[in-house]
């Protein structure tokens, strides 16, 4: 056996030996009735010091659950703040502008003696139904065949449109038959004729108003636009003696 080898045996046998005496050393004080008080003091004091760490414990655990959730709280706001911010940047430019429709006159000497009344503009007799714009929530629950490379911009754009055709048509409607000219007439008995009992009191448009009072190109991507409006409930079709009639919702 190689000098080393007794000098790592010598070394273990001695460290055992000395782990033994300490044992022994340690049983001997735990007898000793004089040390006995301060030995149990120790214990208390480890005792505490383990329920202590108990604690902290659990209270980092419920430090670090609070700090992943605020982590997904602050992300939560920086997308919610990243999407107002986009909406801002982008706002459509067909979307209606607040329009003033009173205005104050001041009236020379009557200014002095009494309050100037406003002059408000004449609200129309009869108001015309116009589909609503579709909201980004609509378009997300859109399904993505149905809407394939469509946008949310280009949807809303060919509603406003269409809402324009119903405007221009329901305003030559109510006109009196007297203030119309030949054309506006021709057009007039036209809507008339596209009345049915299935429309009556709805407002609705066909292909040829679109044409009349718009720009629309009426190809496959208006028809699958269409397609998208009536599955968001924004118009549905009725259809007799071969027409197709687009009543707003």
């Amino acid at each position: 056996m190689a000098s080393s080898d007794l000098e790592d045996l010598c070394f273990h046998i001695n460290a055992k030996i000395s782990s033994i005496k300490k044992c022994i050393l340690l049983r001997n004080i735990g007898d000793d009735e004089s040390r006995k008080a301060a030995l149990h003091k120790i214990g208390n004091e480890v005792i505490f010091i383990h329920e202590l760490l108990n604690q902290m414990e659990t209270e980092v655990k419920q430090q670090e659950k609070l700090k992943d959730l605020l982590k997904e709280i602050q992300k939560t706001a920086e997308r919610d703040q990243n999407e107002a911010q986009h909406l801002l940047e982008h706002i459509p430019p067909y979307l209606p502008k607040p329009t003033q429709t009173c205005t104050t006159v001041p009236s020379g000497k009557q200014e002095q003696t009494q309050a100037v009344q406003p002059k408000c503009a004449k609200k129309p007799a009869k108001l015309i139904k116009e589909a609503a714009l579709i909201t980004t929530e609509e378009f997300e629950s859109v399904p993505a065949y149905m809407k394939g490379r469509l946008t949310y911009d280009q949807i809303n754009a060919v509603v406003q449109e269409m809402n324009k055709a119903v405007v221009a048509k329901y305003n030559i409607l109510y006109q009196p038959l007297k203030s119309m000219s030949v054309p506006v007439r021709n057009l007039y008995d036209r809507f008339m004729e596209e009345e049915t009992k299935d429309t009556r009191g709805l407002f609705f448009i066909v292909e040829a108003d679109i044409k009349e009072f718009t720009e629309l190109k009426l190809d496959k991507r208006f028809h699958s636009i269409l397609n998208i409006l009536r599955h968001c409930q924004r118009v549905r079709e009725v259809r007799s003696l071969g027409l197709i009639r687009y009543v707003i919702c």
